[in-house]
């Protein structure tokens, strides 16, 4: 993209919040649960989404908004799909239990494996691009390896579901964000694990009885955000014993069970959210306050991401279906 061009060689500038609408894309006949930009630089004009259409789609979301291509592998809808880091494959993941490593130029599926549950969460590790970690609705949470299609390492926690995934810096250790949620306690809603061992590092994160449907990573402190049910997101430490940050708490958007996703922008500043009510909540990171709110959506927002080159550029998806770019 000629856009990005110029953007390439130079440090990311200071995120602004973006207010018009630049595209609207609606070619999904039903909710969109994911989206991601593409990864590698040069093609971060592509973002990604996946939908309970049964697709995943792939956009041309800077220069066009239009859709370059339909990928309908999956019999059942698609809860999630992510970017392999060189670009040029997508996995994906949905409810029919399935698995797909899909070539991106020519559609064919590089690997596709059945597992024993519906997954509704995918993460590749950071350092090693051939491996990733698939969640579901399950108690274990399942390591796989890409250049032999087999389970590395499974991981078992007793819940019932993985919400999210959330790779914490190097890869050494991750955290999943579970439904276990009783009245009388909420250890195990936030685990950590260390990746190679396999062993659970703590269960006694997150104490308050709410779910947490999404987890981001901070891209310069050692701190993640979870976003809970509680319609607000909480701070932590991601370095043991990854305590809450009591003084910091980011509220005013609506989850109403929902999958919302949050995420930081490139620089650190901003942390951004969709809202079960349709709205995009931006706050400042250092003051937890709420810095403006975009009417983005007449459904529920569930994602909203910042673009990894362009300053302020942010794609948004929704329960009808949309995806919306704005700047």
């Amino acid at each position: 993209s000629e856009l990005i061009k110029p953007y390439l060689g130079s440090k990311y500038k200071v995120t602004e919040v973006p207010k018009s609408l630049i595209f609207y894309m609606s070619k999904h006949s039903g909710p969109v649960n994911e989206i991601q930009w593409c990864p590698v630089r040069e093609q971060s004009h592509m973002l990604l989404s996946a939908s309970m259409d049964k697709t995943v789609k792939v956009w041309d979301a800077v220069d066009t908004g239009c859709c370059l291509k339909t990928f309908s592998c999956h019999s059942c809808a698609v809860r999630a799909a992510r970017w392999s880091s060189c670009g040029r494959r997508i996995l994906s993941g949905g409810f029919d239990s399935m698995l797909h490593l899909t070539d991106v130029e020519t559609g064919k599926q590089i690997l596709s494996s059945k597992t024993e549950f519906r997954i509704s969460a995918l993460k590749f590790h950071p350092t090693e691009p051939n491996v990733f970690i698939c969640g579901g609705f399950s108690p274990e949470v399942k390591a796989w390896d890409l250049r032999t299609s087999k389970v590395l390492r499974v991981y078992k926690a007793a819940v019932q579901q993985t919400l999210d995934i959330l790779f914490l810096p190097e890869g050494r250790e991750f955290l999943t964000s579970t439904d276990a949620v009783s009245r009388d306690s909420a250890d195990r809603t936030i685990v950590a694990w260390d990746f190679q061992s396999a062993a659970k590092i703590s269960n006694q994160i997150f104490h308050e009885r709410y779910t947490c449907p999404s987890l981001t990573l901070h891209p310069k402190e050692s701190v993640f955000v979870a976003q809970t049910n509680g319609n607000y997101m909480a701070l932590f430490s991601a370095q043991r014993p990854y305590r809450i940050n009591k003084k910091k708490r980011y509220e005013g958007h609506k989850v109403e069970g929902f999958a919302v996703g949050c995420e930081f922008s490139p620089d650190g500043t901003l942390l951004v959210t969709g809202s079960s009510d349709g709205k995009v909540f931006f706050y400042n990171y250092h003051t937890s306050r709420i810095i403006r709110t975009l009417s983005a959506h007449k459904e529920a927002c569930v994602s909203a991401i910042f673009h990894p080159v362009l300053p302020s550029l942010l794609a948004t998806c929704d329960w009808a279906g949309e995806i919306k770019i704005w700047q």
